[in-house]
């Protein structure tokens, strides 16, 4: 493994820790490029881990270039192909970013009181981090499909997009809280590391303009 992706494996390591699910009264579904969360989604509610889905999602960095549809009916018309009725799930296509995916799912049901996230592995760590400061009070967990890096990176960005994009989450982790847009998080010294080499070997297209 080239030292890039050792460098890279150790922010996928850090921004996906901390999955799981639980019994719940909603799985919120945050929208992306990656359809493997719609199918988990998906999965979840057949085993009866909650009895409705919420797709959140308008278009972001990489989907507005990619569809010509939200993110939320992408992942909606996903969902009917694979079996869901179209009265177990809610579309929300405003949201661009996890704090509105949040937000928005909170105006929509105020009376839920316990949750469970979906998003992409890399993006487990910040969904966590934004939850308590966009829905404080939640009983919620983060959960995603798992799937290895670099070998199973969707092809729709594949692992040198996935890098720019988990270097840019590092970066708002640190920048965010300042803002009072996530939760405080120490960062370890290796992943500091890690990110200082990534973005000096050029991976840098995702960070916050402005903000070093």
């Amino acid at each position: 493994m080239t030292l890039t992706l050792q460098h890279a494996t150790v922010l996928w390591d850090f921004l996906g820790a901390g999955r799981q699910h639980r019994d719940s009264e909603l799985i919120v579904v945050c929208g992306s490029y990656d359809l493997r969360v719609c199918d988990y989604a998906c999965e979840l509610l057949k085993n009866g881990v909650a009895p409705h889905l919420l797709f959140t999602g308008n278009t972001g960095n990489w989907t507005k270039h990619l569809w010509e549809r939200t993110e939320a009916d992408i992942f909606a018309q996903r969902a009917l192909a694979l079996g869901v009725t179209a009265d177990q799930f809610t579309l929300e296509p405003r949201a661009t970013n996890f704090a509105e995916n949040i937000a928005f799912a909170k105006a929509l049901f105020p009376q839920v009181r316990r949750a469970t996230f979906l998003t992409k592995p890399n993006s487990i760590r910040r969904v966590a981090l934004t939850l308590p400061i966009q829905w404080p009070g939640l009983e919620a967990c983060v959960d995603a499909p798992s799937f290895g890096f670099p070998g199973e990176v969707s092809n729709l960005i594949g692992v040198l997009g996935l890098i720019d994009e988990m270097v840019g989450d590092v970066h708002r982790i640190m920048v965010y809280p300042s803002l009072g847009f996530q939760a405080e998080q120490v960062i370890p010294e290796n992943v500091q590391v890690a990110w200082r080499y990534l973005v000096e070997q050029g991976f840098d297209h995702h960070l916050i303009k402005g903000r070093s």
